[in-house]
């Protein structure tokens, strides 16, 4: 699977050094990005992490369009310095000068939500008042964290229950 993004990567590297006639440093590539994004660019780590999911099921697209915007980003951020916008006209041009592409901000591929388990809370102030919390949440609670109600500001109880969504 990497062998095709990793030549794309390559690919826009090339494109921008012919571009402005300077070498840049290859970035650090990987695959262990997961949820909504497709991808994202560490500009002081020269990282790019990708979303192997997402490079699955979107995989043309993906290596067009996703690669080619975060490897801008990299560009831009060692052309122009990290006082630019993220999206902003330095990285328009890249998108446009030098890949020849739109420039998206998001991608609009279809995002498949995995089932999760909810952690139900539940405050004093009434009944039906019912908070669900993700297992990251529920684990910071077990660490000794404290939630509020708004209302009531009364502490959050965990139920005991669970719920999968």
């Amino acid at each position: 699977m990497p062998e095709q993004l990793n030549a794309r990567v390559e690919a826009c590297y090339q494109q921008a050094e012919a571009f402005f006639q300077r070498r840049f440093p290859r970035p650090e590539v990987s695959f262990r990005l997961r949820g909504q994004k497709a991808g994202v660019a560490h500009l002081d780590e020269n990282l790019l992490r990708f979303n192997p999911q997402l490079y699955r099921e979107n995989h043309e697209h993906f290596l067009q369009q996703t690669v080619a915007h975060e490897v801008a980003h990299l560009i831009a951020h060692q052309m122009f310095g990290p006082r630019i916008r993220p999206h902003g006209e330095e990285w328009q041009l890249i998108m446009r000068g030098i890949y020849g592409l739109p420039p998206d901000r998001c991608h609009t591929y279809e995002i498949k939500r995995r089932r999760s388990t909810r952690y139900l809370y539940r405050c004093h102030c009434g009944e039906g008042n019912e908070f669900p919390f993700s297992a990251q949440r529920h684990n910071l609670v077990a660490q000794g964290r404290r939630y509020y109600c708004r209302r009531c500001r009364a502490t959050l109880i965990f139920t005991g229950e669970t719920r999968r969504e």
